[in-house]
């Protein structure tokens, strides 16, 4: 960052004092000093910098909703990277490259508006290259095995981390977080171990869409039921979700006790490992075998059994757009799905729900775990292939910063942020109704590991479930026809033969955060 002082002659002024002098000189191709004049005149970074601000990039009428001042910091900013970052030392290495980014179309507003900023910032352009979110898999995996993948860095669907890991498509981060010095301590752990870390490979990820599960309530209808809502006593357990359920169900015309995704395929296992996580679901041994059709997946099953006699009708198939729209018309009394479910539903712009909304902890379980579920989401990666990895690496960190992040959460995006100085930032909790609840859940978070076909496996898995659902079969028929797909599926990718893909002792440190601590209540 450059700072002027009277007199005295600034990093910048040399640059450009260098490059007039060469020019009245004519000296052509030399460059005496070793430095990229492609920067010479490009903005002061603390310029660029005091631009990106909740003046600039908070919707105008979030500002007003939450009286938000146009330098209200929603993050530290000492854990902020892009106000860390020595901007001239990128320039000096960086400037004037191209770095090609594949983002699923659905996220590439949010990633189009930083394209400028960061230019100015690093003198390294971003050419974005939007791929349909139906077919950014198969259309990314084509270009990986060409061996010659027409972007540098990506941004996918968490899930696909094992994928793209195990072939060796992505390219370690770790020299360039500790080079750059990235906070990546500051991200949640569970963010870090599977969003970031693959394995023992180490960190082949920036963590991207920070998602969990969550629990959201519409306290105006638990008042009707004789429930005054509060975070921790609404909902003390999910024996008392299957018991208010009906009441919920009769007290306003139109609004349905209960909303939950358990559409055909991963819809309808992100719901069951939601609930089950609670009852204690492991869903591998050491050998990798699975051993999700334990009892903790049956009554985790059976919760669910239970709650859809009472949910919104068309539960069977609901999918996130779905259950999205009908919780934000005001048609579900007690939801469960993801925590932007919560931040969404009080902008009047995008919902009917207003102030009547409260996210609460996870409902407990007799004898069971306190795990909230960190499900789906997504990473940001570099390729292996890139010309310019640490380019690459240079523009995710900046789409992932701490300011950025907070912003996206600030205008209710979907694009969730993983950092716990963001999270734990009062201001920030006061315009984000769940960040409270959402932050104390990811210190005891649960999540599946990023295996090979791992969205696969989540797709059988929840075609069984879906069954059970609409009553084609029992809890524990599905679950143990499942774990025969899901067993088959990882031996074609390598496992059972002696030399596991995967790490295990290296990865099961990700799955449940909670282990060995107490539950907060």
């Amino acid at each position: 960052m450059t700072i002027r002082k009277s007199g005295l002659l600034t990093r910048r002024s040399l640059l450009k004092t260098t490059a007039a002098t060469g020019a009245a000189l004519g000296v052509t191709g030399v460059n005496l000093f070793n430095i990229n004049t492609a920067f010479a005149d490009m903005p002061n970074p603390a310029d660029v910098l005091a631009k990106i601000n909740v003046g600039n990039m908070v919707k105008k009428e979030y500002r007003e909703q939450y009286k938000l001042g146009d330098n209200d910091e929603l993050w530290d900013p000492g854990k902020d990277w892009i106000r860390t970052v020595d901007w001239e030392a990128v320039r000096k290495e960086h400037a004037g490259k191209t770095v090609r980014f594949a983002i699923g179309a659905a996220d590439r507003e949010s990633a189009q508006d930083q394209t400028q900023p960061f230019a100015d910032l690093s003198g390294i352009k971003i050419d974005l290259v939007a791929i349909p979110d139906d077919s950014m898999y198969d259309k990314v995996v084509a270009e990986f095995l060409s061996g010659n993948a027409g972007f540098d860095a990506i941004q996918f669907f968490s899930p696909w981390l094992g994928d793209f890991g195990a072939q060796g498509f992505l390219k370690p981060l770790d020299e360039y977080i500790a080079k750059w010095k990235l906070p990546f301590d500051d991200f949640y752990e569970t963010y870090q171990r599977n969003y970031g870390h693959w394995a023992d490979k180490g960190v082949l990820g920036i963590p991207f869409d920070c998602d969990i599960q969550q629990v959201h309530i519409r306290p105006s209808i638990f008042k009707k039921i004789g429930i005054d809502a509060d975070r921790v006593t609404s909902i003390p357990s999910y024996d008392d979700m299957i018991r208010i359920a009906p009441e919920l169900n009769k007290v306003e015309k139109g609004v349905n006790g209960i909303g939950m995704m358990c559409g055909r395929g991963f819809w309808a296992t992100y719901t069951w490992q939601h609930i089950a996580a609670q009852y204690g679901l492991q869903l591998f041994n050491d050998k990798w075998e699975p051993i999700f059709n334990s009892d903790a997946g049956v009554k985790g099953l059976e919760t669910i059994v239970a709650l859809s006699k009472h949910a919104i009708e068309g539960v069977a198939a609901a999918d996130w757009p779905t259950n999205r729209a009908a919780w934000l018309g005001g048609q579900i009394a007690c939801n469960i799905s993801w925590q932007d479910s919560g931040t969404q539903a009080t902008r009047a712009d995008q919902s009917k729900v207003g102030d009547d909304v409260l996210t609460i902890y996870e409902p407990r379980v007799a004898g069971g775990a306190y795990a909230p579920p960190n499900i789906a989401g997504s990473t940001s990666c570099v390729a292996v292939t890139s010309p310019e990895p640490e380019a690459a690496f240079l523009m995710l960190a900046y789409l992932t910063t701490a300011s950025i992040m907070a912003i996206n959460e600030a205008n209710a995006n979907g694009v969730a942020p993983g950092y716990r100085s963001v999270l734990t930032n009062a201001k920030l909790q006061s315009v984000s109704q769940p960040a409270k609840v959402w932050g104390d859940a990811l210190d005891y978070a649960w999540c599946a590991p990023r295996l090979p076909q791992g969205f696969q496996i989540d797709q059988e898995i929840g075609f069984l479930i879906n069954k059970v659902v609409v009553g084609e079969m029992e809890p524990k028929a599905a679950l143990d026809e499942a774990v025969g797909k899901v067993k088959a599926i990882m031996e074609k990718n390598g496992f059972y033969k002696g030399a596991d893909p995967m790490n295990y002792a290296a990865t099961e440190p990700g799955f449940w955060m909670g282990k060995g601590k107490a539950a907060p209540f």
